[in-house]
């Protein structure tokens, strides 16, 4: 089973990708662990991209798509991969398909998880940092036994920069914007399947397998 994941930061994308791997043991590939994997193996697309990386410079679709083919390639494949974080535009799109279709292999289904953006703004606004031990908590789904103090070490919690509401408005705006062409071109292809990510983590599976089993 080959999958695509797609949602919007706070959607719940890492804890489902989980749930996906564990049962039905395909890899989840974030484009993260894809570039340091093959910057780990020193291969040469690895070089190329550690290149840009370091310079503070966005990694050219090409050499992406060949760390893409690299890591797909790989045993732990052979069965169906779930792509997360690719991906992230029309152009990356059309060439993951050609590159499958030389693979002899195709694309199953677009899981996308979504989430109201009034929701999203909760869940990311609402996270809290011990700054001493890393501990992270949430005011309404995860809030410490005393309100604004680090259980493990007693330290006061702070809200990072990035999850201020404004800071948090401004990056979804960004990432709807960016989003929204790939979910009309998988729409258009027939692969987009949309599952209500506004429920318990468990229920958003049960929605996310009796789809793909479909």
């Amino acid at each position: 089973m080959n999958l695509i994941l797609m949602g919007l930061p706070g959607a719940g994308k890492g804890t489902q990708a989980e749930k996906i791997n564990e049962k039905y043991q395909i890899p989840h590939i974030s484009t993260g662990d894809m570039f340091r994997l093959a910057i780990k193996e020193g291969t040469e697309l690895g070089k190329q991209a550690k290149a840009y990386m370091d310079q503070g410079d966005l990694v050219p679709d090409e050499v992406t798509i060949g760390i893409v083919k690299e890591r797909l390639s790989k045993d732990d494949c052979k069965n169906g991969f779930l792509l997360d974080g690719f991906p992230r535009t029309i152009a990356q799109a059309e060439a993951l398909q050609s590159l499958l279709s030389d693979m002899k292999e195709s694309i199953d289904c677009v899981l996308h998880v979504d989430v109201p953006e009034e929701k999203l703004v909760e869940r990311l606004t609402g996270r809290r940092i011990c700054p001493t031990c890393g501990a992270t908590y949430h005011v309404i789904y995860n809030p410490p036994k005393e309100e604004g103090i680090c259980d493990k070490d007693g330290s006061a919690l702070i809200q990072r920069e990035d999850d201020q509401p404004e800071t948090v408005k401004t990056r979804l705006r960004v990432n709807i914007k960016q989003a929204q062409p790939l979910l009309d071109f998988y729409q258009e292809k027939g692969y987009l399947v949309t599952v209500d990510g506004d429920q318990s983590i468990d229920k958003v599976f049960e929605d996310i397998q009796s789809k793909l089993e479909k």
